[in-house]
């Protein structure tokens, strides 16, 4: 039987159909569910293995990127969330969802305005640090390239944090918003919470790269996901 993923949606959030096409081709078995119903029904936890808060604008970004889908996950799922972490279950935030789960408590740090002052469309290139705890950076061997799109993630925290809580960084070009040490992506001391600013869900295929007939690109970030389906495989 494949692995159950609940993909979590907010209003105005609009990658849960990319994260569900990414986590299909991993070998999962996706589900979504709004924020609200989530909210509303908590232990609907209780029958999935992996949860992923999908990228967007959530609440149209108001008050702050991911603050208000934050603060209602973290008042009415946080409890649920963490008891969830702690059976082994892991989660990923992508963009607007990594914002919600550093707003909610779920992660460390913070995250603000991009440094240049402006939203940030391009294509990045990702490592993970050699002391990566993440089981969703466990399978990469190398680079993998994927867009961001973002006004708000430059990531925040001391040098003690970065150090032990990076899981992805910015490689081969400019940091695209100023976060500390080049972080791209942080997990939590379990190693099961990923939260990462670019969008992994839309370089799965080759061919979603813009010079992928060029055979220019890196690898496919499809491989987070593939991790994270094993991660639960192995479990048995």
């Amino acid at each position: 039987m494949n692995p159950t993923a609940l993909i979590i949606r907010a209003p105005g959030t609009n990658r849960d159909h990319d994260v569900a096409h990414a986590l299909s081709l991993a070998g999962a078995s996706t589900t979504s569910l709004s924020l609200s119903s989530l909210c509303a029904q908590p232990k609907v936890l209780d029958d999935v293995q992996i949860v992923v808060l999908a990228g967007g604008f959530s609440y149209a970004d108001a008050l702050g990127a991911g603050a208000l889908a934050g603060l209602q996950l973290d008042r009415s799922a946080g409890d649920g969330l963490r008891k969830f972490v702690a059976s082994g279950r892991p989660i990923l935030g992508i963009c607007n969802g990594f914002q919600m789960l550093v707003r909610s408590g779920l992660l460390p740090g913070s995250l603000s305005r991009n440094e240049a002052g402006n939203f940030v469309c391009a294509w990045v290139t990702l490592e993970a640090p050699s002391t990566s705890r993440s089981i969703w950076t466990s399978s990469l061997e190398g680079p993998i390239e994927c867009p961001v799109a973002h006004g708000e993630g430059r990531y925040l925290a001391s040098d003690e944090v970065v150090g032990s809580h990076t899981a992805l960084r910015y490689v081969n070009q400019t940091n695209p918003n100023g976060s500390s040490g080049d972080v791209a992506g942080v997990t939590d001391e379990s190693g099961l919470i990923l939260g990462l600013m670019p969008h992994p869900e839309n370089h799965v295929l080759e061919r979603q790269h813009p010079r992928w007939h060029r055979r220019e690109q890196q690898g496919l970030a499809r491989s987070l996901f593939d991790a994270g389906v094993a991660h639960i495989r192995a479990r048995g």
